[in-house]
């Protein structure tokens, strides 16, 4: 009889990257305690200085904000930060929203940050722990909350829609909701999504794109095609936002 103790796969532990030799340790959770109040105050000075054009599309989201019906938004992992900020707004407004987040450390910090909004969150990942967090999210959507992910993550390639997304969305039955941005200054960050911080005072565009619905009774592999079609729909929004942009500019 082996001594070796059970897998406990509720447990983030469980789910985070073999590969990666990062735990979270002692002082990383002191870390964490200390940081999250500063990171959250920079947070909200940095949101709140955003000069915000209308939000394009924003009529399609209204269907899901009384918490009756379900969709998966979906965007750019390089657009977190704007993409999030228009979930918390929806989110004071009804709506049920359940991150899923990376199970590794990294998505420590994003994970207290939505459960302070009022949302839920389903920690793993497509490599590590996709049959698990397909379970977790099939669970949720049953509860009625729609599925919030950033399509091309955790680790690219960059703008393009991972195959977990339209399988979620396909055996929970929900549409997918395309979500874009663009920022007039900001920084990118020297990593595989040039994640996209907006600098202070910038003007920003935000847009919502009509809700894809993969057929009923669609076979999971025959799925590609809808893939291509949602990530070309996050792609012209993304285009689209820019050319607002650039149109008040001038």
């Amino acid at each position: 009889m082996s001594d070796q103790k059970p897998i406990d796969y509720q447990s983030v532990e469980s789910r985070r990257s073999s590969k990666s030799s990062r735990r979270m340790t002692r002082m990383r959770r002191l870390y964490y305690f200390l940081g999250m109040p500063v990171l959250r105050f920079i947070t909200k000075v940095m949101l709140s200085s955003y000069r915000y054009e209308p939000v394009i599309g924003a009529e399609n989201i209204e269907p899901y904000l009384n918490g009756k019906a379900s969709c998966a938004p979906a965007y750019w992992h390089g657009h977190h930060v704007l993409c999030s900020a228009l979930v918390r707004r929806w989110i004071r407004r009804g709506f049920r929203a359940c991150f899923l987040i990376s199970g590794s450390v990294d998505g420590e910090v994003p994970e207290r940050i939505a459960r302070a909004w009022g949302a839920e969150v389903i920690r793993g990942s497509a490599n590590e722990s996709g049959a698990l967090a397909l379970r977790d999210q099939h669970t949720m959507m049953k509860r009625g909350f729609s599925i919030v992910t950033t399509a091309d993550g955790p680790r690219g390639p960059q703008h393009e829609i991972k195959p977990g997304v339209m399988v979620m969305a396909r055996v929970g039955g929900i549409p997918v909701l395309p979500v874009a941005c663009a920022a007039e200054k900001a920084w990118y960050l020297d990593r595989w999504d040039e994640f996209m911080i907006p600098k202070p005072f910038s003007r920003v565009v935000m847009a919502v794109g009509k809700p894809y619905t993969i057929p009923p009774g669609t076979p999971i592999d025959q799925l590609e095609p809808h893939r291509r079609n949602v990530q070309q729909a996050v792609m012209s929004l993304m285009e689209d936002c820019e050319t607002r942009l650039k149109a008040d500019q001038g």
